[in-house]
Formats: C-alpha cells, structure tokens, sequence
C-alpha cells in the first residue's frame, strides 16, 4: 500500500468516528426530505416574514427540529443562535421554565428582528400547569416572539395551545426518501453499499431518517462493504422473513418450531420484545395471510403489546401469542 493509501484510510477512518446527523443534517427548509408540502409552506412564511406560532407533531427522526432549526437560520442567518432559544420539556418539566427561561429569553433586547423563537421539544411531557403557563406566556409576548412546538402526539398538546398554533403532521419518512439520503451519505463517506444493505436499513429506520443514517455509520465500521448482514446485526433487526417464518409455523401449528425462532430473536439476537412486536404490527400485512389469520394475529398482537407496555415478562407473552396462534384461537 502507497503512503497515499494508507493517509486516505487513515482519513476515512477519521472521518467515520464523526457523528453523521449532525454532519448532514439539513440546513434549510430545501433540504429536509420526505415533507415536500410541509416544506412548501413553511418556506412561505420564512419569505414573507411572517411567521405564525407553529406546532410540529410526528414520530422520531423525521424532521420536527431540523425544520425549526432551519426556519431560524434561513430567518436570522449567523446570527440565528442568539435569536432562537430551544429547550427540552422532558427535562425540565416544570412550570419554572415556563414562568424564567422563557419569559427571561422573550423579554430580552435584540435588534433588528421583529420577533424572536423558542422551539420548545417534546413539549407533550409539559405538565398541565406548565402548558397553562405557557398559554399566558404566548399571549403576553406574542408581539416579539414566537414559538414552535414540537410533540410526539398532538393530542397531548391542551386545546388552547393547539389553537393559537398553525399544526402541521410530520408522518414516517418514505422509503424512497430515505434511501435516497442513505445513498448521498454513502457517497459522500466513500461507503460501498450493496441493494441488499440499503433495503435493510430503510426497513430498520421505519421511516426514522436518524436512525437510518446511524444505522449506516455504525454498519460501515464493521466492514468494507455494508450489506444486509452488518445491518440487520448492527442494528438488532429481525429479518422479514425470520418474522413470517414464525408466525407461518403458529398458523400452522408447530408450536415448537415457531418457539426456536422465537427464542433465537430473543436470546440470541438480543431482540426487545416491544421490538419483535413493532415488527409484527409492519409486518403482518405483507405475510398474504388470510382475512381471518391476519384478524387473528392483529388481535393477539394488540393484547400482547398492551401486557408488555404494562410491565408483564416479554418472553411468555410472545410464547403465549405463538400458542393462541398455534392452537387457532
């Protein structure tokens, strides 16, 4: 191997060890995949300056705070951080944080912008009372701030917030979409993807662009090549038809079989079993079972998935879903 050589893999390994969402992470509403009609609209408001409360809610990784995030670049440019306050409320969830840092950041001085930000994040953990106070606080400083919500659910989010707020749903990315970026991040990094490895991770990710490229950075430390095998090994994922397998072996019967496969995702692959079910619910459509087995393991699986949530041991309620299913219940 040449110097050259060896100080390009040296760089390339430097470069791996970098934390790829927050280098690719989008800078500008142009750039934020998956919600082009989002997008559309709040580039509107960005150009005409006139930028109402916002609420964005939606699943994990699918672009909530980088579109804020964006919004107060394109709006404030290197100046943005100074104008634009962002907190967690599932860390501070008090009605203290509504009454100082929020109030304390709305009435400071600035200049030359009509209006300031606070990106509030998981604002669906705020307490009652501080999303009352956060209702006041929206109203007395509605001349120089504003502020954008970002929740899991918006259902969570009380009525009179829900109002004052231009709503916009943020669903799962589409395949597509992420695939597309996990194919300009691989270039960009000098990583050999195969179809097999690119289809694995955006079946991983479901949707969850962050967890697509995670699972990527973390695949290509463990080989030259990002296939199917590292990722569905990097990132803890059953295989579809591992999957199916299973649940066909209940339906028809061979309880014992379909328990191997079970325990195999458990033990050895090291599968939550809030995991195996997530996989199940995605899954179950594309099995070409049907109607009535397919009603079957739907009904199974939205019990089960209420047990575990509660607190019951994961292993034996899968164990008791295979049986139901095996003995046609």
């Amino acid at each position: 191997m040449s110097e050259a050589e060896s100080e390009g893999g040296d760089v390339s390994k430097a470069g791996r060890q970098e934390i790829w969402i927050e280098k690719y992470r989008p800078q500008t509403l142009d750039e934020v995949a998956g919600h082009d009609d989002i997008t559309a609209r709040l580039k509107r408001y960005v150009e005409r300056n006139d930028l109402p409360n916002l609420l964005f809610s939606g699943p994990a990784g699918v672009g909530k705070t980088t579109s804020a995030v964006a919004i107060a670049k394109q709006l404030y440019g290197d100046d943005w951080e100074n104008n634009f306050l962002e907190l967690n409320a599932s860390d501070q969830r008090g009605i203290d944080v509504v009454r100082d840092r929020i109030k304390n950041f709305a009435r400071s001085s600035f200049g030359g912008y009509d209006y300031r930000i606070i990106f509030l994040d998981e604002a669906d953990s705020l307490t009652s009372d501080a999303q009352s106070a956060l209702r006041r606080t929206m109203e007395q400083f509605s001349n120089n701030t504003r502020f954008i919500l970002s929740c899991n659910y918006s259902s969570k989010i009380i009525d009179p917030i829900q109002s004052r707020c231009a709503t916009f749903r943020f669903g799962p990315i589409d395949d597509d979409a992420v695939a597309e970026q996990i194919l300009k991040v691989a270039a960009a990094e000098n990583i050999e993807t195969t179809d097999d490895g690119i289809d694995a991770l955006v079946y991983a990710a479901a949707g969850d662009m962050r967890k697509a490229i995670n699972a990527l950075q973390a695949a290509a430390v463990m080989g030259e090549v990002v296939d199917e095998e590292a990722v569905y090994t990097i990132t803890s994922t059953a295989r579809p038809e591992e999957i199916e397998s299973m649940v066909r072996h209940a339906l028809d019967g061979d309880f014992g079989k379909a328990r191997s496969i079970l325990d195999d995702l458990l033990t050895d692959k090291g599968m939550a079993g809030g995991d195996i079910i997530d996989q199940l619910h995605r899954s179950v459509w594309e099995f070409d079972l049907d109607d009535e087995a397919t009603v079957r393991l739907m009904d199974r699986v939205g019990e089960v998935d209420y047990r575990i949530t509660e607190g019951a041991n994961e292993q034996v309620q899968l164990e008791a879903l295979l049986a139901s299913l095996s003995l046609g219940e």
